[in-house]
């Protein structure tokens, strides 16, 4: 039976690499797979989206927005191509409806659907598409990055040009800001967030 996967961490821990990799397994194996990542992400003015790793991977991509019906696009090319796996890359940025299509892809198409994405932004909250995979995804996995202080990094701050944390603003800022992922501990100095 098909799963929902939701790979999760903080920033920098290798999440795209290990989705292109996963991807490039498949495709070796003479499988076939659909990629997908944020409008965040647009590469092209027609509508195409890029997966990028920090080493310099990379894959073109279909691109979701909010009001994209994954279960339907995927169904769709499902009429005309069989797919052995979907990759969603920046899941953090779907809709909590659209967490629910993927699970319909993987329960009524029988096809695997692996997410990945962070589970919090730089104010230590839920994004709401993590919060929803967190609620459904059949299997869970923590994608561990490190602190400058050797800890697990758990936590993601987000810095101005001068390096100083920043504690408000949009919850999605792909261009502007630095991000450095913390432990909570160092987190919690850098942001001066304290939890009530």
């Amino acid at each position: 039976m098909a799963k929902l996967y939701f790979t999760y961490s903080a920033m920098n821990a290798g999440k795209s690499t290990m989705l292109l990799q996963s991807a490039h397994n498949y495709r070796e194996r003479g499988m076939k797979v659909m990629l997908w990542t944020s409008g965040h992400y647009r590469k092209h003015e027609d509508n195409t989206g890029c997966i990028t790793s920090r080493i310099g991977l990379e894959a073109d991509a279909h691109l979701y927005v909010d009001d994209v019906d994954i279960f339907e696009v995927i169904a769709g090319h499902m009429t005309m191509e069989r797919l052995d796996a979907v990759f969603v890359d920046e899941a953090q940025f779907l809709t909590p409806t659209q967490v629910w299509q993927l699970s319909r892809v993987a329960d009524h198409l029988g096809c695997p659907v692996m997410c990945f994405g962070l589970r919090t932004d730089f104010q230590g909250k839920l994004f709401p598409g993590s919060s929803e995979l967190l609620a459904i995804a059949d299997q869970l996995r923590e994608v561990r990055t490190i602190c400058h202080c050797g800890s697990k990094a758990t936590m993601t701050a987000r810095l101005d040009k001068s390096g100083r944390a920043l504690t408000q603003g949009d919850q999605v800022d792909t261009e502007k800001a630095h991000y450095v992922s913390l432990c909570r501990k160092h987190w919690e100095d850098v942001t001066g967030f304290h939890t009530p």
